[in-house]
């Protein structure tokens, strides 16, 4: 077969990133690519002009084709940590077990893009880094002279920041605090062409340019769209006259708030800012469905004509840490998954993003998010914390706290993603990495059981504990198989969930060779329907909009909720227009109760927020809560006793936020109504 890579990336791959021949130039390939012929499996085609690609094969990664993929689609890969993985001492190996450059390694996968974030400075006054691989522009060069000497095209991000950036951070650099919005644009504006011409003039192949990284609302300290713009449009005016061949992308994230992105698209256009691509994180462990996704960017493509893609994404091929650090994701009680966390279903995950976006209007691609982030050390965390400081290969180093002292110099570490990666923690690359080559063709290894699924159970305490006979079997092609499972609890243990009162077991079981676990929620008897939204509709829940809110809706999303799939989810941009009640008429006798209700959220700024029992029109009780962080969870409860006088017995909760930053948000799950004894 015909195949696209540089003859001279296959002589110099035996010397691990020591290739030294570049391509040159912005916004596509140069004279310096050649074409030729290998005898290297796996080598990449170049889609865009028709050519075949052969991909490396594999015998048990099953992979549904994904049919009538776009020419030049993106199969992308931020590895923006590579180098200081390997100056903290990684060695990535190829699919042989030998060593081998990674871009090579990623090239034969299929890979055809490296994406890399650029940090304006991050480092403290004495040049310590403040870790996330210390990726600056002359770094940033580094990687993609790597990049383009193995036929891959670069993807630039830029957070106009000295550190993260993310919907609920875009701090400004250190050089640029204080400057107002016209200085500001004017320095974004020649930081953007000085930084693109260093990493072109390394030979770096840049194809696409990102201005901004998730910008929700904010960019580099300004949270004021027509600041924001303003800064955008410098950058873009910057890329078009440094790179005019490259294209220019806006990234957001959070596309399971779809009015947030029609109003993201809304003001790009009305402010008229020059862009190419619209681009989209998407974990599916945090933001929505695949088809939500789809829809989204849909809209987006369809109303203003743009290209959209995946900017971000990633899945968990384990549950388990490398590093001593913990984990973004891992297994839980009450932890709904959409794949199991293998690396069969790592590649699931992945081939699905492609096949949404390739097949949504406008869809151009897909980029990994680090999935070369793997631990460093590996004796202890003591011996891989004093490489996290030394080379900035954890998320972030103790350094970080001279610029960022209330985030990262607080909770720096190493890699909270290394479960997330496509290698392993000794640097082998898994099976799943194929996903990218083997799209194009599809791979039908044998369909076996791949792992098995959570059971989740919520049982009245007056009601027995029957466990299922059989668990669903998750099978590589990602359908479900019921088996018959064999569960290690005695019948004594299994009648003492009865009167041990509210409580949360985990019950281990087997089938088929494999571990089932079963999750149960010994509950009281409640008096409300619907109490943790499951049934997917408001049902006998009453919602009142007092402020005009953005949205108030039930959400399916399992890991923004306390039990289950759903919760009740609000969010507004607009100052101020946080304010509603969410109630629900119980139907009880006379008697003491006692109404619980847990709520989470964040950016509400001033707030009332609490929860109340009603008799009549009446308030009779009633006691605070408050929104403060992701995943914290603040519960209420408020005790009321009932004369049954014909008066409607009511419980709720009061939202109101005046609202900071992108605005306040919040969920509200678990709403619970027991009766009291005396």
């Amino acid at each position: 077969m015909k195949k696209r890579i540089l003859s001279l990336c296959l002589v110099c791959a035996f010397a691990l990133g020591c290739c030294s021949f570049v391509l040159g130039g912005c916004g596509g390939a140069q004279d310096g690519a050649s074409e030729g012929s290998s005898d290297g499996a796996g080598v990449m085609t170049d889609d865009a002009a028709g050519t075949a690609y052969e991909p490396v094969p594999s015998d048990t990664l099953y992979v549904k084709q994904v049919v009538d993929l776009p020419d030049g689609f993106i199969y992308g890969m931020d590895i923006s940590s590579v180098l200081s993985e390997e100056e903290s001492g990684v060695v990535y190996r190829g699919f042989d077990g030998n060593e081998q450059d990674i871009f090579m390694t990623l090239a034969e996968a299929g890979v055809t893009h490296i994406r890399v974030r650029v940090w304006n400075d991050p480092f403290d006054a004495e040049g310590h880094g403040y870790g996330g691989g210390n990726v600056n522009a002359d770094r940033a060069a580094e990687i993609g002279k790597r990049a383009a000497a193995c036929g891959l095209k670069l993807i630039v991000s830029f957070h106009y920041s000295d550190f993260w950036a993310d919907p609920k951070k875009q701090m400004v650099p250190k050089a640029w605090k204080g400057m107002e919005i016209e200085e500001k644009s004017d320095a974004l504006y020649e930081y953007t062409k000085e930084s693109l011409q260093t990493i072109a003039d390394a030979g770096s192949d840049i194809d696409i340019v990102s201005i901004g990284n998730e910008t929700n609302g904010m960019l580099c300290g300004e949270k004021r769209w027509a600041g924001i713009l303003s800064l955008m449009t410098a950058g873009s005016k910057a890329v078009r006259e440094t790179c005019p061949g490259a294209r220019i992308a806006v990234h957001f994230a959070n596309p399971e708030n779809s009015e947030s992105y029609a109003d993201y698209a809304w003001r790009l256009d009305y402010y008229s800012l020059d862009y190419d691509i619209f681009a989209s994180s998407y974990y599916p462990f945090w933001h929505g469905t695949l088809e939500n996704l789809s829809a989204v960017l849909k809209n987006v493509h369809d109303t203003y004509g743009k290209d959209v893609m995946v900017m971000e994404t990633s899945y968990a091929f384990t549950s388990e840490d490398s590093d001593f650090n913990g984990n973004t994701i891992s297994d839980g009680g009450g932890i709904v998954k959409d794949y199991p966390f293998t690396v069969q279903g790592q590649a699931n995950s992945v081939r699905n993003v492609i096949d949404t976006v390739a097949h949504t209007p406008g869809g151009i691609g897909v980029c990994y998010w680090e999935g070369a982030w793997i631990t460093v050390g590996g004796a202890g965390r003591e011996e891989n914390e004093a490489l996290w400081e030394q080379y900035g290969s954890g998320w972030a180093s103790s350094y970080s706290a001279a610029y960022d002292p209330n985030d990262a110099g607080k909770y720096y570490g190493g890699s909270a993603v290394d479960n997330q990666a496509l290698f392993d923690a000794d640097g082998y690359p898994l099976e799943s990495l194929k996903v990218f080559g083997l799209v194009r063709t599809g791979n039908d290894a044998k369909v076996v059981p791949d792992a098995l699924e959570d059971t989740n159970l919520q049982v009245d305490l007056a009601i027995p504990v029957e466990l299922p006979a059989t668990v669903n079997a998750i099978m590589t092609d990602d359908s479900r198989q019921a088996m018959e499972v064999t569960w290690d609890i005695t019948e004594t243990e299994l009648s003492a969930m009865n009167t041990n009162g509210v409580a949360k077991y985990e019950v281990l079981g087997q089938a088929g060779g494999m571990t089932a676990h079963c999750y149960i929620s010994m509950i009281e008897y409640n008096y409300l329907d619907n109490y943790s939204f499951e049934d997917g509709v408001e049902g006998a829940w009453v919602i009142n909009d007092i402020g005009g809110a953005d949205e108030l809706k039930l959400e399916n999303k399992a890991t923004d909720s306390m039990t289950g799939d759903w919760h009740y989810h609000f969010w507004s941009g607009k100052p101020d227009s946080v304010e509603s009640t969410l109630e629900q008429d119980a139907a009880v006798p006379a008697g003491k109760y006692k109404f619980t209700i847990s709520i989470m959220g964040g950016d509400g700024g001033l707030t009332d927020i609490y929860a109340y029992v009603k008799i009549g029109d009446e308030i009779v009780a009633r006691e605070p809560l408050a929104i403060t962080q992701y995943n914290e969870w603040h519960t209420a409860t408020v005790h009321a006793e009932y004369a049954d006088t014909g008066s409607p017995f009511t419980v709720g909760i009061y939202v109101k936020c005046a609202g900071e930053g992108s605005g306040a948000w919040g969920k509200i799950d678990d709403a619970l109504l027991n009766s009291e004894s005396d």
